[in-house]
């Protein structure tokens, strides 16, 4: 414990940022050049906007070699479901069908709000959704250098930059042949990764006039199970988690009105004598007196009426969900990058081309066999003739002597089929972009101009195919109904080899669940340079357009109409088949930067967009920059921003997903708000939840401004605080039924009824809603020092505050409370501090890293029983810990061409802090959160880089 709090302390001596971003150093003339954010060409350190620049050595000394790990490290990137490790397990709603996609989410304003550039242009949208780049698809091993624009910018580059933009810069005029082998292992098994990366470039522009660079890489993520580590578990009643489902692979018996069965003919399960008026249902009949326990069967353990409210399933037993789901889905990846340039006098124009293949493997529990009137019906439940049909009736009989009278009639059971296998999805997503372009200088009106052009093709496609866990349901229902298959195994016992051979014969592995598809055309050109002079200096300007067609398609089930035997769970969505649609997009922009007065800076940008089929928007910027003396920067940006709706959002069609859950009741019934089955109207309500597009949907829109400060008092010294506040309205919203439920008044419209006035349904497709409200504080600074021997250190921090994060449904409502630091199921969540800090230490051929990251706890998600009163879990905390990890690592030149660096990550073997994600609706989730915390656990990396010429 006190080398933990040593290692903090003197993390938290010096600062930086994550990636250890510094400033542009510039050596020899000056050259001007397009930094991110602006399209005026100017000496790197002259920007008014915070940008943090990442070099390629600085990504490589923190053992990263995927921008999925890099952007992780991003204290201004938000925490939301963005990541594998969040979509790894069953998804509902918004997360629905985002298979194989990781994304950035700069300042928590979404994926889908972050633009993500390759080389200072736009590439395609992942396939499968539409909606964000995949960061998978970016070629690291090519990356030289990438600029994250903490800022809103869609006068420069039109939608999605509200929350800022991260611009992947590739390597240019490269000499050389090198080879790169990386590997990460962790020490408690499972999710290693590895990668292996071939760079080469010939020629150089100055003397030969022409470059040509090609590189190749592949790497591998290896999955990581929920049981592979001991902090999955959401069995913790005494902490307030546990499972609400009795899909268990010993499984449950079941009264249901689907048929007249062994617990009842009615669907009302039996009471026990003299035991009051309670109606058991969903019993197992390890918990029942004399059983064996439900922790006889591995993964399994008692099902907490208490905590899920629920007295009737008393003698239930559940399995934990949690630890069967991947906590990291295994990747392959392999990117590749060919370029050429040429050198014509002042000008260069070059082709690019760059492509990647990337397959993730979504795994999580095995599907659940319940009673169901078109799914499993009586003639699969379980028939007399079984052979443990006996064992389960003596056991029921012994406690509820009712059921005597239904002795032969089949056994109704809730069953988890293990022998299915997990339940997996392999999405492969082939993506690519060609490149042709130009830039150089160009004389008009007797001034010297900078021009830029470019023309562009990209495409990212998916496919999702089904893999083992699932079954076709007609023909595993008749597998049931005879009675070889047993779900009432007992401790110690196996399927018989029938058995398992009548349940692979009912396999769909294989079946292509569906796939989608994206295009980018584009044509862009700016033209840059100084306009004209005034006593405080000289006018530039810029001007540009751009001219897109985005395109996307959806094909839905590819098997044959009449030939779709239905698949159990398998997730089609079919409503969502489109056979291509498109927009065009017409873009023109300038921007202005003026010398007011000496050392005051103004830069005025204007872009005026039009979409087809949603209509025209125009947004401004203003910023500046002002540095009265060389110590001392200030530097604010005021900003119109605008997102317009994703293809998916437009035209999806309408899915249908029963609600499972036991957390919702009818706002209109039950005043509390909370389950609580004692009270008339707030007995827990099951509706079915309707998703989808609308295509009346309009682009959201922002206004947004920073104000910030950069000090340099000593040549050792640095520091920069920012601060920031985005407000975005008519915000694309789909709610989430716990939202819906709070603001009932704001949307009963979308609760419909039946003609008693009970709730069947909610409406949850996308609209235009409300607003929402971010604010946040970031902080950094920078030490850097020399020692007597010549070693050189530095020491850094950045730091980002979250001040403000509310949001309302619609703009006349209130807005709701402060989302700081309070769990939420799906979206960002927004944690109140954040912070990385390093030491570095170079000297002769070694240097080393060593790295503190910092994520704040926050209020935990409350389980009905909890929040009701109706027990109280004695380990009961409602705050999740702080997530704090360490991380060495050690480079070596000393060998002639050879660079090998070493590291240790997470030094501590830090668990992710208990948190209860449980999802009752999903299933999905445990006791620990993945959009925070890392699960791997304490790991050794190794890289070795050879460099043949």
């Amino acid at each position: 414990m006190k080398l933990k709090k040593l290692a903090h302390l003197i993390a938290l001596m010096g600062a930086v940022s994550p990636a250890l971003a510094q400033n542009i150093q510039t050596s020899g003339p000056i050259q001007r050049v397009e930094i991110t954010g602006s399209s005026i060409k100017r000496i790197a350190k002259e920007g008014a906007l915070p940008l943090e620049i990442i070099s390629a050595k600085q990504i490589e000394a923190q053992g990263i070699v995927s921008a999925e790990q890099l952007i992780a490290t991003l204290n201004i990137n938000g925490n939301g479901s963005d990541n594998l490790a969040s979509n790894a397990d069953v998804t509902s709603g918004a997360q629905r069908g985002n298979n194989g996609a990781s994304s950035a989410n700069l300042r928590g304003q979404g994926a889908d709000s972050t633009l993500v550039l390759l080389n200072g242009r736009r590439i395609a949208t992942h396939g499968m959704k539409g909606s964000a780049v995949d960061l998978n698809s970016i070629p690291m091993a090519a990356v030289d250098r990438v600029e994250v624009l903490k800022d809103g910018a869609s006068a420069i580059y039109g939608t999605d930059a509200i929350g800022g933009v991260i611009n992947f810069i590739l390597k240019k005029n490269y000499k050389g042949l090198e080879a790169q082998g990386f590997v990460d292992v962790t020490e408690a098994g499972g999710s290693e990764i590895g990668r292996a990366s071939l760079t080469g470039g010939w020629g150089d522009l100055q003397t030969d006039g022409w470059n040509v660079l090609a590189t190749f890489s592949h790497r591998e993520n290896k999955a990581l199970r929920g049981d592979q580590r001991d902090f999955v578990n959401t069995f913790q009643p005494d902490r307030g988690v546990s499972v609400d489902t009795r899909g268990s692979p010993h499984a449950n018996v079941f009264a249901t009105t689907v048929g007249p069965s062994l617990l009842s003919r009615t669907g009302t399960g039996p009471t026990i004598p003299g035991g009051g008026t309670t109606t058991y249902n969903g019993i197992s009949i390890l918990d029942l007196p004399g059983g064996a326990g439900c922790n006889s069967i591995d993964g399994q353990g008692p099902y907490d009426e208490k905590l899920w409210n629920s007295a009737g399933a008393a003698y239930g037993c559940a399995w934990d969900t949690g630890r069967a789901a991947v906590l990291q889905q295994p990747v392959k990846s392999s990117n590749a990058l060919a370029r050429a340039t040429f050198q014509r006098g002042d000008h260069q124009f070059f082709v690019e081309a760059v492509g990647s293949n990337v397959e993730v493997a979504k795994r999580f529990s095995p599907n659940q066999i319940s009673p169901g009137a078109t799914t499993f019906p009586v003639s699969s439940w379980y028939p007399s003739t079984g052979a443990a049909y006996n064992n389960v009736y003596n056991a029921l009989v012994k406690v509820f002597p009712s059921i005597s009278a239904n002795y032969g009639l089949p056994i109704a059971y809730r069953w988890r089929c293990m022998e299915c296998g997990n339940r997996e999805i392999v999405t492969e997503s082939k993506a690519a972009r060609l490149l042709v372009g130009a830039d150089g200088p160009v004389n008009l009106f007797g001034r010297t101009f900078d021009y830029r052009v470019g023309a562009s093709r990209a495409f990212s496609e998916s496919e999702s195919t089904l893999g083992t866990g699932y079954n076709y349901t007609v023909a595993l229902a008749n597998a049931l109904g005879t009675g070889k298959i047993n779900p009432f195994l007992l401790p110690g016992q196996t399927q018989s080899q029938e058995a398992l051979d009548l349940i692979k014969s009912t396999s769909a592995e294989g079946v292509v669940m569906y796939g989608g598809r994206t295009t980018l055309t584009q044509v862009d050109g700016a033209l840059s340079g100084e306009l004209f002079n005034l006593p405080a200096g000289t006018v530039m300007g810029a001007v540009g357009f751009d001219l897109r067609r985005e395109g996307y398609e959806f094909n839905g089930d590819r098997r044959a109409a009449a030939a779709r035997p239905v698949i159990l769970n398998a997730p089609f969505d079919d409503p969502n088949a489109l056979d291509g649609v498109h927009r065009d997009i017409k873009a023109v922009y300038a921007e202005l930067l003026i010398p007011v007065i000496k050392n005051l800076d103004v830069t005025l940008a204007i872009r005026r967009d039009h979409y087809s089929g949603i209509g025209a928007t125009t947004n401004p910027k203003v910023s500046f920059r002002y540095q009265p003396i060389p110590q001392l920067l200030f530097r604010g940006s005021y900003n119109e921003g605008f997102r317009a709706p994703s293809f998916n959002q437009l035209y999806n069609g309408v899915t249908e997903s029963p609600y499972a859950g036991k957390d919702l009741v009818d706002p209109a019934k039950c005043p509390t708000g909370l389950v609580d089955a004692t009270k008339p109207g707030c007995e827990s309500i099951t509706p079915t939840i309707f998703t989808g597009g609308k295509s009346d949907l309009g682009p959201e829109t922002a206004k947004q401004g920073t104000v910030g400060i950069v000090i340099e008092p000593f040549t050792w010294f640095s520091a920069n605080a920012d601060i920031w506040e985005i407000r975005k309205q008519n915000t694309i919203d789909s709610f989430s039924t716990a939202t819906m439920v709070a603001n009932y008044n704001l949307f009963s419209e979308r609760f419909g009824r039946d003609a008693s006035g009970n709730i069947f349904g909610i409406d949850q497709r996308w609209v235009n809603a409300g607003e929402r409200t971010t604010r946040g504080l970031e902080l950094g600074a920078r030490f850097n020092g020399k020692f007597s021997t010549g070693a050189i250190w530095t020491a850094g921090i950045d730091g980002s505050r979250l001040l403000e994060k509310k949001s309302r449904a619609t703009t006349n409502a209130e807005f709701g409370p402060s989302e700081v630091g309070r769990f939420t199921f799906t979206g960002d969540l927004g944690l109140k501090w954040k912070h990385t800090a390093y030491v570095t230490y170079k000297y002769g051929d070694w240097s080393g890293l060593f790295q503190n990251i910092y994520r704040s706890g926050y209020d935990d998600q409350v389980l009905p029983g909890v929040a009701n009163g109706l027990v109280k879990p004695t380990n009961y905390n409602p705050k999740v810990d702080a997530y704090s990890i360490y991380n060495l690592t050690a480079s070596y030149t000393g060998f002639k061409n050879l660079t090998l660096t070493a590291g240790v990550k997470n030094i501590f073997d830090e668990d992710p802090p208990f948190a209860i994600t449980y999802d009752s609706n999903t299933g999905a989730g445990s006791s620990w959160e993945p959009r925070v915390a890392d699960p791997r656990g304490r790991s050794f990396s190794l890289q070795v880089t050879y460099k043949f010429f």
